[in-house]
């Protein structure tokens, strides 16, 4: 069995494609999303082998998804649009395939074939933005898309990744990787990323460092990132 994932905001496109694929006896459904911050904890947890995109959603689009996920672990993206430019796009940036609106049946059985003859996955980091201006979070049963300016830094530990404004405490299913290489957060810690911006004072300690934050939170800094982060604000 192939597994799948449908994430579009159109719940009548998902239910198309959904019918669609339930003609195929190889191809298993896992979940359906209508946005990208529940596709994200979605994709974390079952960890699909094919994922069916729609590239124009709210908040955050589909291309804009592909550069939130981990390239070591990104799933066949097939993406779907009513739109022959964004699909000439997603094309020419070698993304596995793509899927106009409204769905021919055809086309899709020739991209299903195409996936059965290859299960590796294809990742599409052309299309990826190479930066984040904006996370998707949650906090309870609250969906949030939180700014990059508004965040103080981000850390880790057994119960997930944490952002940490002056506000507020909230959580993403990004990975601290994804984080570091593709936001202007920078490593202080293992388990630690903080924002140059949002550094008060650091504080040298014997056993490493600490850093204050405007808003008087304490991150730790560990003696392999300290001297680094020494040097990005100039000292030696």
């Amino acid at each position: 069995m192939i597994t799948s994932m449908i994430v579009d905001d159109e719940l009548f496109a998902r239910e198309e494609l959904f019918d669609l694929l339930s003609e195929h006896q190889d191809i298993e459904i896992i979940g359906q999303c209508s946005n990208a911050i529940e596709a994200l904890q979605m994709l974390s947890k079952h960890k699909p082998q094919l994922l069916f995109l729609d590239i124009q959603m709210p908040k955050i689009t589909g291309m804009e998804l592909i550069g939130m996920l981990d390239p070591d672990t990104m799933p066949y993206v097939v993406f779907v649009t009513a739109f022959d430019e964004y699909a000439i796009k997603a094309f020419d940036n070698h993304a596995f395939d793509y899927l106009l609106k409204p769905i021919d049946e055809d086309r899709l059985s020739q991209t299903l074939n195409r996936i059965r003859k290859d299960l590796s996955p294809k990742p599409v980091e052309v299309l990826a933005p190479k930066t984040l201006t904006h996370l998707p979070c949650y906090t309870g049963t609250r969906l949030k898309v939180l700014p990059l300016s508004d965040i103080e830094y981000i850390f880790s530990d057994l119960s997930g990744i944490h952002i940490a404004t002056s506000k507020e405490l909230v959580h993403t299913h990004l990975t601290l990787k994804v984080l570091e290489e593709k936001t202007s957060l920078v490593r202080c810690h293992r388990q630690y990323l903080i924002k140059p911006d949002a550094v008060s004072e650091i504080e040298v300690q014997e056993s490493g460092a600490e850093v204050i934050t405007l808003s008087g939170a304490k991150v730790p800094v560990s003696r392999r990132y300290l001297k680094p982060l020494k040097q990005l604000f100039g000292f030696q």
